[in-house]
């Protein structure tokens, strides 16, 4: 599974948004980045599919632009005039031909999901490798209206009783992503579900 963080270059706040640009491209998440659509036609010449982890404005950004461009299938946990598909806890999709699991993992935002497949963990912002908190293992802020530290630490237990030995990746809303070596994407989680059950304050 090849994929591209189509969001790198960006100069203002934004999410990664993530495609897989195999036979049947596919993107997690969409962003605020101005002119992504002509980033995402240089890779593929087609879009499938997009799939929303949350629908926090930096996520969702210039979803209209995608889905003008492409008129992908579009998928979310909860309602959006874009949205073709709803998810359910435990639901299986088909992303570029691979499957993966839609997680519930509210607390960082209630309609937050993880997508958790053989190899790869698409994880949104309930957990993240590296920002301006910590640098190997951290998670979605909880202070602002509507959060909940008490939720997320359930979310990213969550994670790990569904999440596969075989992961090897994981694609967050921010930050880096994480490759397996010495150190597996389940220790990451574990070491970022540690500091948030500290319940201090992350920033």
């Amino acid at each position: 599974m090849a994929v591209v963080n189509v969001t790198a270059d960006a100069e203002e706040f934004t999410c990664n948004a993530y495609l897989l640009t195999g036979d049947h491209p596919a993107l997690v998440d969409a962003g605020t980045m101005p002119g992504v659509v002509d980033v995402i036609k240089d890779h593929v010449d087609d879009l499938e599919t997009v799939v929303l982890t949350h629908q926090h404005a930096d996520h969702i950004g210039e979803l209209d632009a995608i889905a003008d461009a492409f008129d992908p299938e579009v998928y979310a946990y909860t309602d959006h005039p874009r949205r073709d598909h709803g998810l359910t806890d435990g639901e299986t999709i088909t992303l570029d031909g691979e499957e993966f699991e839609a997680v519930h993992t509210p607390g960082h935002a209630a309609d937050h999901v993880s997508l958790v497949g053989d190899r790869a963990l698409f994880s949104g912002d309930v957990v993240v490798y590296n920002d301006g908190a910590f640098d190997d293992g951290s998670f979605g802020r909880t202070d602002m209206a509507g959060q909940s530290r008490e939720r997320l630490i359930e979310s990213l237990e969550t994670v790990l009783e569904r999440l596969p030995e075989t992961v090897e990746s994981m694609y967050a809303g921010h930050g880096d992503s994480f490759h397996a070596d010495e150190e597996s994407v389940r220790a990451v989680i574990e070491r970022a579900l540690s500091r948030a059950e500290r319940r201090e304050p992350k920033y």
